[in-house]
């Protein structure tokens, strides 16, 4: 049992398991606990998933006042319904119908539901008939009810139809279109799938590692059989499945042997471990009393909604002690990005002007900024998708900053690719409603020669073609690169194809969503070949209202805060009067983009020369601030100031092929000091809207479970209110969000006071340290955090490629997931609509590790020890080299990645697999077990790594 936390209008609602058994048997078929695929809501105040996410404080609402409304459960193929189970929260219905239907289309009233009064209930509904979509659909409110309707949980019981013959037809008919698997022989499982262009199959066998590989395909199925299973095997499944060059993920599912079929041919039921893991039982939720189990009282297997299968740890919902969080329900939210809106899937982006074509590699000039492009450069569009709710269009509505030149405002839909790569099948310019707004709508679907359906691929791009009378910088402009997927949304893109075929050359795909690292601000891999701008670029989900705070930022980001020059295109963008002598008296860099170059990570200077893009951290003997430096050396000065002297690398120590550095102080040497590179910027947003429970969770200070890891959080007050907060960010986790981040770099890299951190960084013997007073204004600060935030995440490459998938279940067989996380999802309660409830793919737990005494400094922070260092993120490590070395200084066209290498919080690691030989401490076991592996499987383990 567990009590279920619920949210503003907070109750607890039990629920009964059965005691004497985890599941009943009926007619040889196991009643379960279904695990939807999807859930639809026909309005969503908050969305609909979040009433089949297992998580009793989380819950769908409708719009308010608005009946019917409608919840849809998608199943993912047809069970025998037993019942459902509501866990309605207050705002609940007074009258409701329960429907069923096999294409979600025709429904079947299954149950009506009258006489709810308001207020927390459990509604458990007898159901019967088999169907694959399940909807709820509510009449009227409950007396009290001035809300809409709010749903924490929607669980759906039954078994799969009788001797499980729905997925044994469909082998034999061969539509197997989403996979099917059926029981080959007593230890043989054998997936199947139909009507595809390419399959990979990805499997665990009871939680082990996952195995991705290349299903077989003859006379157009594709079939691969799991060998040597036994009646206790549970194998979680899913397919990656591309059809007409676009990619679909299906959902887990769990399998295991059906020894008591009737045919060997039949299909298998999915374990008994799905969802919750129980049968029903007829005792209503509130009936008992709570009990100290939780609901998942056996670990769900792999078949819960997350995209990889994972197995919770008991600690699942951590205390927070006295951390305070971020974000909560009270937090103000800016808009969703994308929303259900009754009669239309509406989606709202926001777009910058480019200089060519995503797909033309001999420019390389898409990716770049042009100059003044924070001025007139950025629009906004909304996709109304009315064909995802049973209409017949899809509109665009165009926001731009400046008029459009009037013959030349396109609008390009559907690739064709034929003659070029920047070829569409429906060009032309948009309708005009006024000097800003302009729309386009179809009903045909141009590419194909009929209307729009839902799934068909809309790629777009539109031209920011200015009117010649714009003030700066030249007119023409054209736009990024989308991918829309009717009834879906925007997805990050690859291409396919060649010249004469469907499509063209370099045809969209969706990119599975396997690889999206970054969620839905994953970007397209890039095909404009500018190998040294991935990390610069607007998240593929940038809200419509984030376009222009985002390239203000970047400005902000860009200028020099001693003259106000743009570090590119220095005469066509002017100075920047609100940064012009802002910084000092003592700094380290005058521009954020200085250290930060292309948002990458710095890398070690030649033996004796300044390391002008490092931060040194310093302190007296006893870890207090050193009376002549502060906290942090800054050897560059203005105004008369003193310098505090510079530091370089003496000489390099080399063992075993590692090296490590030796500094030298041109100035005081301090007792204690931390020196750190800098780090990569891009993926910050996301980390910070990673829950303060989803953390804590994997906190083990006192390694109970033994594996020898013992990560912890490092606790830091907050600069603004002085709450205790969860450390997240620098290399020892002394930053509580983004904004406290970019505030300290201001304060002791540039000497730039703001309102956050208004005090400069002064030694008790200094003098000439600066005034105190915020000397940023809010509104460029907070521009800088948005666009920090809400930087894109390329995907993982190579998927398909054996070494990274065999390396990916080393790097989980040696340990490494024991501290790099592969996969977590971001909070509900995030401000930013682009990073809210998120799955994605960091590589990080965010806990303190102690990793050793070679790769100990002797100054911590916070809590953190001189020998404690956070867990790094590893999204961006196999592009990192290429963003650090920029490319050679040649023409357009003629420009090649010139890689430099640096990890580690120094740049002392060379390569990828020096950073790993470099492991001590609670990563030594893991480094041991690498090391134990032969030449091949380590070279697997860096091709995996290489790819993200």
């Amino acid at each position: 049992m567990r009590i279920i936390q619920f949210g503003r209008r907070a109750v607890c609602a039990l629920l009964t398991l059965v005691s004497t058994s985890l599941y009943v048997q009926t007619a040889s078929a196991q009643i379960i606990n279904i695990n939807p695929v999807s859930a639809t809501g026909s309005t969503n105040l908050q969305p609909a998933h979040l009433a089949i996410d297992n998580n009793g404080s989380t819950r769908w609402e409708s719009n308010h006042g608005v009946s019917p409304s409608a919840l849809t459960l998608d199943l993912g193929q047809p069970y025998a319904l037993n019942q459902v189970v509501i866990l309605w929260e207050a705002a609940n219905a007074a009258s409701y119908e329960i429907l069923g239907s096999n294409n979600n289309s025709t429904w079947t009233q299954l149950s009506l539901r009258t006489g709810g009064t308001f207020g927390n209930r459990t509604d458990t509904v007898p159901l019967a008939g088999t169907y694959r979509y399940l909807r709820m659909n509510a009449l009227t409110r409950s007396a009290g009810n001035n809300w809409g309707y709010s749903i924490f949980e929607m669980d759906v019981f039954g078994t799969l139809p009788a001797a499980s013959s729905v997925a044994a037809s469909s082998v034999a008919t061969g539509n197997c279109n989403l996979g099917c698997v059926t029981t080959l022989n007593s230890t043989t499982l054998r997936a199947t799938v139909t009507q595809a262009d390419i399959v990979d199959i990805h499997y665990r066998i009871n939680n082990g590692a996952q195995q991705n590989v290349r299903m077989n395909v003859a006379g157009g199925v594709w079939t691969y059989d799991i060998p040597n299973l036994n009646a206790s095997s549970v194998v979680s499944i899913n397919f990656t499945i591309i059809r007409s060059g676009a990619g679909q993920d299906t959902a887990w599912q769990n399998y295991s042997v059906n020894t008591v079929a009737s045919s060997s041919r039949s299909s298998v039921a999915p374990s008994s471990t799905p969802r919750s893991s129980v049968a029903p039982s007829s005792t209503p939720r509130s009936s008992v009393a709570p009990s100290s189990t939780p609901r998942s009282s056996v670990a769900p297997s792999s078949s819960s909604r997350s995209s990889t299968p994972v197995t919770p740890s008991s600690s699942s919902v951590a205390s927070l002690g006295n951390i305070v969080p971020l974000y909560n329900s009270s937090t103000v939210l800016e808009g969703a990005i994308q929303f259900d809106r009754g009669d239309a899937l509406v989606t709202r982006i926001a777009d910058r002007g480019r200089d060519r074509h995503a797909k033309e590699d001999q420019f390389q000039a898409y990716d770049h900024f042009l100059s003044f492009y924070w001025e007139h450069r950025t629009a906004t569009i909304e996709i109304v998708d009315y064909v995802a709710k049973g209409g017949n269009t899809v509109r665009m509505n165009v926001v731009s900053q400046f008029k459009l030149n009037d013959t030349e405002a396109e609008n390009r839909w559907f690739y064709r690719g034929v003659g070029t790569v920047a070829e569409y099948h429906d060009n032309g310019t948009m309708n005009v409603i006024n000097d800003l707004n302009y729309y386009k709508e179809r009903s045909y679907n141009a590419r194909e020669g009929r209307n729009i359906q839902i799934g068909d691929k809309l790629e777009f791009e539109m031209s920011q073609f200015l009117d010649h009378s714009v003030p700066h910088g030249r007119s023409a402009y054209y736009g990024t690169t989308y991918l829309y997927i009717v009834g879906e949304g925007l997805v990050p893109w690859d291409v396919t194809g060649s010249f004469g075929t469907l499509g063209g050359r370099k045809d969209s795909v969706k990119i599975p969503e396997k690889a999206w690292l970054g969620g839905k601000t994953t970007l397209p891999y890039n095909h404009s070949n500018e190998p040294d701008n991935h990390f610069i670029q607007m998240a593929t989900n940038l809200g419509s209202i984030n376009g222009q705070p985002f390239v203000l930022g970047r400005r902000v980001h860009h200028a020099s805060f001693i003259d106000g020059s743009h570090d590119e295109h220095v005469a066509d963008n002017g100075t920047f009067p609100d940064t012009v002598g802002k910084a000092g008296p003592r700094y380290v860099n005058d521009r954020c983009a200085g250290c930060h170059v292309r948002n990458g990570r710095a890398a070690p200077a030649p033996v004796g020369q300044p390391l002008e893009k490092w931060v040194f951290k310093v302190a007296d003997i006893n870890s207090n601030p050193h009376p002549n430096l502060g906290r942090a050396l800054q050897p560059k000065s203005t105004g008369g100031a003193a310098s505090e002297g510079q530091v370089s690398i003496a000489f390099w120590t080399e063992a075993n092929g590692l090296r490590k550095p030796n500094y030298q102080f041109s100035g005081v040497t301090p007792a204690r000091f931390s020196a750190r590179v800098a780090p990569q910027l891009v993926g910050m947003g996301l980390l910070e809207a990673i829950p303060e429970t989803t953390i804590l969770a994997k906190e083990d200070i006192n390694d109970a479970n033994g594996d020898g890891i013992s990560g912890r959080a490092n606790r830091i007050a907050d600069p603004a209110t002085g709450q205790t907060r969860l450390g997240r960010f620098g290399y020892k986790a002394g930053a509580t969000s983004v904004k406290h981040q970019v505030a300290a770099a201001f304060n002791s890299d540039m000497g730039v006071m703001t309102s956050l951190m208004p005090n400069p960084d002064c030694g008790s013997a200094q003098t000439n340290c600066g005034s105190s007073g915020s000397e940023l204004s809010d509104t460029h600060l907070n521009n800088l955090v948005k666009y920090i935030s809400t930087l894109g995440v390329r995907p993982q490459r190579n998927l398909n490629d054996a070494a990274v998938q065999r390396g990916e279940t080393q790097f989980a067989s040696i340990g490494c997931v024991g501290c790099h996380t592969p996969s977590v999802v971001t909070s509900q309660f995030h401000p930013l609509g682009e990073l809210r409830s998120q799955t994605i793919k960091p590589y990080t737990d965010l806990l303190l590790h102690d990793m050793g005494a070679d790769m100990a400094d002797n100054l911590g922070e916070g809590q953190a020890s001189g020998a404690e260092w956070r867990t790094a993120p590893l999204w961006g490590l196999g592009l990192s080299a290429c963003v650090t070395g920029g490319v050679t200084n040649a023409g357009q066209g003629a420009q090649v990645c010139t890689p430099v290498h640096s990890y580690l919080h120094d740049g002392r690691a060379r390569t990828i697999e020096e950073a790993i030989l470099w492991h001590g401490g609670e990563g030594q076991v893991s480094k041991n077990a690498y090391q134990s592996l032969s030449a091949s499987q380590k070279q697997d383990v860096l091709r995996f790594l290489e790819s993200l």
